[in-house]
């Protein structure tokens, strides 16, 4: 299993930051160098617990989909999604916001995630997806940080 975080500083207050990571919108247009797009469960709006949302992406010249589902909620401190379907074996992204002393929040994203196949996914984790992933997690954080500034 891969496991990496990334630490975010975003110029607005924890309430304000959560909601947007959990808008469904805010997390297309994030992600828009991929043609992600919301194509099942909750399409539209804010995730709360229990919801589900299907993305299809285009990621490494292949389009995937993949199934998440909210699986923990403690507003305005933290969320989790995992996946229910999709590419992984396992996808686990933990979202936590803490106030930064001076109005502003602090994100981890802290991810855990395995690709099927045994020793090929595990290869394919180290040498591709353990680059590739944390980059589209700043790629994202980038972007909803921007909507702030």
């Amino acid at each position: 299993m891969q496991h990496f975080e990334v630490v975010t500083a975003v110029a607005a207050p924890p309430d304000q930051v959560f909601a947007v990571c959990l808008d469904v919108e805010s997390h297309t247009r994030s992600m828009s160098d991929s043609s992600e797009r919301a194509v099942d469960g909750k399409t539209r709006g804010e995730l709360a617990l229990g919801d589900t949302v299907t993305f299809q992406a285009r990621h490494l010249g292949l389009t995937w989909r993949l199934k998440a589902r909210i699986t923990s909620y403690d507003r305005p401190r933290s969320f989790v999604d995992e996946q229910e379907s999709g590419p992984f074996k396992l996808w686990r992204h933990a979202h936590h916001f803490e106030p930064d002393g001076a109005g502003g929040t602090i994100m981890r994203d802290v991810v855990d995630f395995a690709s099927p196949l045994g020793p090929v996914g595990r290869l394919v984790d180290r040498l591709l997806l353990s680059r590739y992933m944390p980059h589209l997690i700043r790629v994202r954080n980038a972007y909803l940080a921007s909507t702030f500034a």
